[in-house]
């Protein structure tokens, strides 16, 4: 979704380098600005690369960015993904709305002493993606003719892509992609109250025992070809909050 801040308007974008306390993105691919303007009429804030656990960075400084927009006032958070594909029916390129996730790392932003000023204690989950928002975006796919899958994304650690039997791991707890990422903006994002919607790129599929090897460079092109209809997504979703 990188792509993205090339649409807005107005667009000031200032580096991570320049932000106090703001990790710097180490993945290719991750530009690394924070972006304020207009998309779809309303102002947002576009973060042009993500920081990720398995880059060595804690928790909370995974998540820090998400506490920033919640002090600049931002009241909806969507996020996208590039993820691995088990289920039988996604090909490479397709988007997958998420519905759900299952949570396999081995730490979650929210331990520790609470602050009860951003979030209570014990943060509710049983609707962590906006069903609201989910619906909106599926009406805007069938207006628009553009093919959107739904599914649960399970979420772990890296950086390593997973083993044919972490496929099958993933297939058996009811997902039908896995990342390294998402999970813990998404936990810090419920507990500061703000609604969540979140896509992921199928960037590569592990079927059964037929599991292609895949490199970053690979992942890169397959999300590339989803591009134009995340952005078109994503853009007519905003138009309509």
């Amino acid at each position: 979704m990188g792509d993205l801040a090339n649409h807005i308007e107005e667009a000031k974008a200032i580096p991570y380098s320049d932000i106090p306390n703001f990790p710097v993105s180490t993945v290719a691919g991750h530009k690394g600005n924070l972006v304020f303007g207009k998309l779809g009429g309303k102002q947002v804030v576009v973060m042009q690369g993500r920081f990720h656990f398995y880059e060595g960075y804690g928790m909370k400084e995974v998540t820090f960015p998400v506490r920033v927009m919640k002090a600049l006032g931002v009241k909806t958070l969507i996020l996208s993904n590039a993820a691995g594909g088990v289920n039988p029916e996604f090909s490479v390129g397709d988007i997958m709305l998420i519905e759900d996730h299952v949570n396999l790392f081995p730490e979650n932003p929210l331990r520790g002493p609470n602050d009860e000023r951003l979030g209570t204690r014990f943060p509710d989950m049983s609707e962590a993606y906006s069903k609201r928002l989910r619906n909106l975006a599926k009406d805007i796919a069938r207006r628009d003719g553009i093919m959107l899958r739904e599914g649960a994304y399970l979420g772990w650690q890296g950086p390593t892509f997973e083993t044919p039997k972490e496929y099958q791991l993933v297939r058996l707890l009811g997902c039908s992609a896995c990342g390294m990422s998402t999970v813990p903006e998404v936990i810090v994002a419920r507990h500061a109250q703000m609604e969540v919607f979140a896509l992921s790129v199928i960037t590569n599929c592990a079927i059964g025992k037929e599991i292609a090897e895949v490199s970053h460079e690979e992942v890169q092109t397959a999300a590339k070809l989803a591009q134009q209809n995340m952005t078109h997504l994503v853009t007519e979703l905003i138009k309509e909050l």
